[in-house]
């Protein structure tokens, strides 16, 4: 596999205007192909970071055991456990970003690698520049957030007459029966625990929850609302918890009690 711009040209033919200019960033880079991780963790390492590579899964996990980076960039299609296992993994343990690879440009396999946690998706052959500036722009956006604007990584979360029990990734009534979440809804409910009684504009809450900025007329944070708001809300027409700031966006109001 050869990349867009391959990095291997020489170095005259390599002039980079998107060369770091801020800190070194820690990424770890997975691929099965050394004809792709090779040449790429070259390109990435003179561009100021510092790159672990791994071939598959198992030697993926025990860099995350001993290091901590700011990105993971894996790709989908690897011999044994595949990239979108690891990213369910990273996603709902280490709360690394992930941006994904593959060879396969089929809305399926995006919408799934969205949907279990990863933050961008990148079909191959891609150009490297590209690659390194969304890297950048996802490490920007969860770094430029204030702690207040993170999302809570508490165990158990009591909110009202539910608990969220976010190792196991579940949302449970007094009366202890099981109410299924998708990832999109829990990443959202997260969200908003962790920010009770503030008020959250729409692109904040889709950059937090989908790690990209809002187009113009995108209403997919609203559609996510809506479904989250028929699985928590006694009355939906009149929410309890997450109600509307017209002009503004959405506050979610509770007591939080974390465990």
């Amino acid at each position: 596999m050869r990349l867009e711009n391959d990095p291997t040209r020489p170095a005259a033919a390599r002039s980079d205007p998107a060369a770091a200019v801020e800190r070194p960033l820690d990424i770890l880079l997975i691929d099965d192909e050394p004809g792709l991780r090779e040449p790429l963790a070259q390109y990435f390492s003179r561009n100021q970071c510092r790159v672990v590579s791994a071939s598959d899964a198992a030697a993926a996990r025990k860099a995350l055991a001993s290091h901590k980076f700011d990105l993971v960039i894996l790709d989908i299609m690897m011999p044994g456990e595949d990239g979108l296992s690891l990213c369910r993994y990273i996603a709902e343990r280490l709360h690394v970003p992930v941006i994904l690879l593959t060879a396969r440009n089929e809305d399926a396999d995006r919408i799934v690698g969205l949907e279990i946690g990863a933050d961008d998706y990148v079909v191959k052959p891609f150009n490297p520049r590209e690659l390194l500036a969304r890297a950048r722009a996802i490490i920007r956006r969860a770094h430029a957030l204030p702690p207040s604007m993170r999302v809570a990584a508490a165990k158990s979360v009591r909110f009202g007459a539910w608990t969220l029990k976010t190792v196991r990734r579940e949302l449970v009534g007094e009366d202890g029966v099981v109410v299924p979440l998708t990832s999109r809804e829990f990443k959202l409910l997260q969200i908003f625990l962790a920010h009770p009684n503030v008020i959250l504009k729409r692109d904040v809450l889709l950059d937090l929850a989908q790690g990209r900025e809002a187009a113009p007329f995108d209403r997919s944070i609203d559609n996510q609302v809506s479904r989250l708001r028929r699985k928590i809300e006694p009355n939906v027409k009149t929410p309890q918890y997450i109600r509307t700031v017209w002009g503004g966006g959405y506050t979610f109001v509770a007591d939080i009690e974390e465990q």
